[in-house]
């Protein structure tokens, strides 16, 4: 067991609480920068903790794109075993992401229009970071970088992030490396547009589920991670339709959304789409 030392680097059972200038934990983590950031609009008590949880959720955000980039570089690099790993990791924090809204799920409509109107035309469409997220998971659309303009180096983020590869594209890319019949028409098609299922990858992935032992063993875990993180989407998306349903029924949503309609649209949508559909012909 490690003991703290004294000022003269003697055993102490009392920590070092003498530093000339902050503490090594503050420069590391910046806790004083992240515990003021909270500028509450309203003199609702509540807001703090709708401010908060939707900072942290943001800092998720950060985290599981850093994964997915770790993952999509490994993949296009053949060293499948970082990638999962990277991924592996992006489960933990997807769970924790949709713990987020435990704090948020049981607001009445009369607490949250307790403070809604500090949000003014802000709404969580609007977040760069998820934006970043979705375009990792395959689900581009140039539109979405607009209310980005006033910010440039935000813009010039999300602008390469529409440029490259999906984390699904490196996937299918690495399929086929491997010799796996993906067709020419997805490994070349336009990445700044949404991913479109093919029934030609539909076809790679029945085969490589019909044989999980054959040849392709890490291909086929790796399929299954990905059917993790896109379980885990879509209940992240079930959770924010629940919760904003119980806030404030169907009313428009903040930011001039739809809200609970645009929400349902996108619960019924998956990611990754023929590793879903493959399971029905295995």
């Amino acid at each position: 067991m490690s003991h703290a030392l004294d000022a003269s680097g003697a055993g102490s059972d009392t920590p070092n609480l003498d530093f000339a200038g902050t503490t090594p934990y503050e420069d590391y983590v910046q806790a004083d920068v992240l515990t003021h950031l909270q500028h509450l609009r309203s003199d609702d008590p509540g807001e703090m903790v709708f401010l908060v949880t939707t900072q942290v959720m943001e800092l998720w955000f950060t985290v599981i794109v850093h994964e997915w980039e770790t993952a999509a570089r490994a993949l296009r690099e053949d060293r499948v075993p970082v990638a999962m790993d990277a991924l592996k990791r992006s489960l933990r924090e997807l769970e924790a992401l949709n713990a987020s809204w435990r704090p948020l799920a049981q607001l009445t409509p009369a607490q949250f229009n307790a403070y809604r109107s500090a949000l003014g035309a802000g709404s969580g469409f609007q977040s760069a970071m998820y934006r970043r997220m979705e375009f990792l998971l395959g689900e581009k659309s140039a539109s979405m970088l607009v209310p980005h303009r006033g910010a440039p180096r935000v813009h010039g983020e999300l602008e390469k992030a529409l440029q490259e590869p999906s984390l699904y594209d490196e996937t299918l890319r690495l399929l086929a490396r491997r010799g796996l019949p993906v067709p020419q028409s997805v490994l070349t098609r336009d990445l700044a547009l949404r991913y479109e299922p093919s029934a030609e990858v539909e076809a790679v992935w029945t085969a490589l589920y019909a044989e999980p032992d054959g040849g392709h063993a890490d291909l086929h875990r790796l399929g299954e991670v990905l059917t993790d993180v896109a379980e885990l989407v879509w209940r992240w998306r079930n959770d924010h339709l629940v919760a904003t349903r119980r806030a404030m029924g169907a009313k428009t949503g903040t930011g001039g959304s739809a809200g609970v309609t645009w929400l349902e649209k996108r619960a019924t949508k998956n990611v990754f789409p023929e590793l879903w559909t493959a399971r029905s012909h295995v």
